[in-house]
C-alpha cells in the first residue's frame, strides 16, 4: 500500500491518548476469507474484561502468537503502526478474536496500565454491517464519559492506546450476524 492509502480515515484523542481509524485496507475477498475462517473457529466463553466481571465471560478464540506475523493483515497492521507511531517499533504479545451477539454483556476496560506504552489493533471482521445493528466500540475518559466512537464497519482497523478505557457494545436484537473483532495487542520494543 502506498502512504496515501495508509492515512487514517478519522482520528481522535482521549485525555492525550490517540485513537486512529483506518478503512479500505483489506479487499472484500480477503475479508470474506477471514470471516469464513472465523465462522469455523472454536470459541470458548473464557474471556473477561476485568477481574471484577468474571461472572460475565464472553466468547474468544485465541490465535497462537507465532501465527500472527504470518497473516496477510499483519503487514498492513505494521504499516499503520508506523503511521501512528513514527520512529517507534512494536511487537505483538497476544492475538485473539472476540465474538459478541445480542444479549452479551461487554464491560469497559483498559488493555494496559497508564504507564505502559502499548497499542491495540482492533479489526472489525464482518462481510456486512448496518448502523441499526449497533456493535460500536466506545472510548471513555477517566470519568466514564464516552469521548470517541468507532462503528464496526467491515474490514475497519481501529488502532488505539491500550490505556484508554473502552468497551465493545453487543449487537442489537435485529442483528443475526456475528460481531467479530480481531485484536492484536502490541508492546513497544525498548531501544528501537
Amino acid at each position: 500500500m502506498n502512504k496515501a492509502e495508509l492515512q487514517p480515515t478519522r482520528q481522535g484523542c482521549v485525555e492525550g491518548r490517540d485513537v486512529f481509524i483506518f478503512d479500505g485496507l483489506m479487499s472484500p475477498a480477503d475479508l470474506a476469507q477471514y470471516v469464513e475462517a472465523l465462522d469455523r473457529s472454536p470459541f470458548t466463553r473464557t474471556e473477561v474484561a476485568r477481574s471484577d466481571t468474571t461472572d460475565h465471560r464472553h466468547w474468544v478464540s485465541e490465535l497462537p502468537l507465532a501465527n500472527v506475523t504470518k497473516l496477510p493483515l499483519w503487514s498492513i497492521t505494521e504499516q499503520t503502526v508506523a503511521v501512528a507511531r513514527p520512529g517507534e517499533r512494536y511487537e505483538p504479545y497476544r492475538a485473539y478474536t472476540n465474538y459478541a451477539a445480542f444479549g452479551d454483556m461487554l464491560y469497559a476496560h483498559c488493555d494496559c496500565g497508564p504507564d505502559q506504552r502499548e497499542l491495540t489493533a482492533l479489526w472489525f471482521m464482518s462481510k456486512e454491517w448496518e448502523p441499526e445493528w449497533g456493535g460500536e466500540t466506545l472510548f471513555f475518559d477517566r470519568t466514564g464519559d464516552a469521548q470517541f466512537c468507532a462503528s464496526p464497519r467491515p474490514g475497519r482497523l481501529v488502532l488505539f492506546d491500550g490505556a484508554i478505557p473502552h468497551a465493545g457494545r453487543p449487537p442489537s436484537r435485529i442483528c443475526y450476524t456475528p460481531r467479530y473483532t480481531f485484536a492484536i495487542k502490541l508492546t513497544a520494543v525498548k531501544g528501537a
